[in-house]
């Protein structure tokens, strides 16, 4: 039994995912080393024991044992997003999965918590699109090198921003016009834009009318600037469909990159800087966080 055991604990240590095993009341059964890895808590300090507040929105909540039934978290047997605090204080956001542990007659023994950091490419927002649409492909393709610059900056580049983009007149367009003005628009739209960017700097689709930009500005200031610079070309762009000339502007989300933050966290600060310049009218620049939207001079 003892060598079954060991082989077990080898076992569950070797998984690429976090896991915790809890008992009936929510103490800490097992916790393997790649829990230890995502969360920075070692076995010896949580075996036994509840767990510590920081952890208790992935643990407590996701399992729902003891008296935290009420809590909202991962459900049994579904991945879901979860949000705990890392030993060292900052914010981790997780995929969680849990599988209620149950005895012969249905009672409720404990849960298994199976998790892994929410940085994969699945886990990134993007912009609204719908089934088919041709934006999709540009989308998936831009991932690849978002994330890979990412990880250059995280592992030691000076400065990495986004700009999330959204073309004010898109929707209406493509209802006026059609999908096909509509697309013929953004091609447009993105050769002005990209006339624009710097050496290194790239412009994706990130949604049917949306738009990003990997950008390596190094502050929050340069990269708002650099924002104001492309909304410019975007005025410029000379449009016409049929004759007509539609005059067009963008909305944009410009968000820094923080060396504690994922990428995830990174892209919906963007994102919803995008969406405060365009509740506010559009034709507007919003500087994520804590900055008021602004228009383009």
């Amino acid at each position: 039994m003892a060598d079954r055991t060991e082989l077990l604990e080898v076992a569950l240590d070797s998984l690429p995912e976090g896991l915790a095993l809890l008992g009936g009341k929510g103490q800490i059964m097992l916790w393997n080393r790649a829990a230890e890895a995502i969360t920075g808590y070692v076995s010896a300090e949580l075996l036994s024991r509840q767990p510590p507040e920081r952890l208790e929105p992935l643990l407590l909540a996701s399992s729902g044992v003891g008296d935290r039934e009420a809590w909202a978290g991962p459900q049994s047997g579904r991945d879901a997003m979860a949000h705990f605090q890392h030993k060292l204080g900052h914010d981790v956001p997780v995929i969680a999965r849990t599988l209620v542990l149950r005895d012969g007659l249905g009672g409720r023994m404990g849960a298994v918590v199976i998790f892994h950091p929410a940085e994969s490419l699945d886990a990134l927002p993007h912009g609204e699109c719908e089934e088919g649409s041709s934006a999709v492909a540009g989308q998936a393709e831009f991932e690849d090198r978002l994330t890979s610059a990412f990880e250059d900056y995280r592992q030691g580049r000076e400065g990495f921003g986004v700009l999330w983009i959204t073309v004010d007149q898109a929707g209406e367009l493509r209802k006026t016009h059609g999908a096909g003005a509509c697309e013929a628009m953004l091609g447009k739209m993105a050769r002005a834009m990209a006339s624009g960017l710097r050496p290194a700097e790239e412009i994706g689709r990130w949604g049917d009318d949306e738009f990003l930009v990997l950008s390596h500005e190094r502050t929050p200031e340069m990269l708002a600037s650099h924002a104001q610079v492309l909304a410019g070309l975007a005025r410029t762009a000379d449009f016409r469909w049929w004759g007509d000339r539609v005059s067009l502007t963008v909305s944009i989300g410009a968000a820094q990159a923080e060396r504690e933050e994922t990428l995830a966290d990174l892209l919906e600060k963007a994102k919803a800087a995008m969406y405060s310049s365009f509740q506010a009218g559009g034709n507007h620049i919003t500087s994520a966080p804590g900055r008021q939207a602004c228009s383009p001079s």
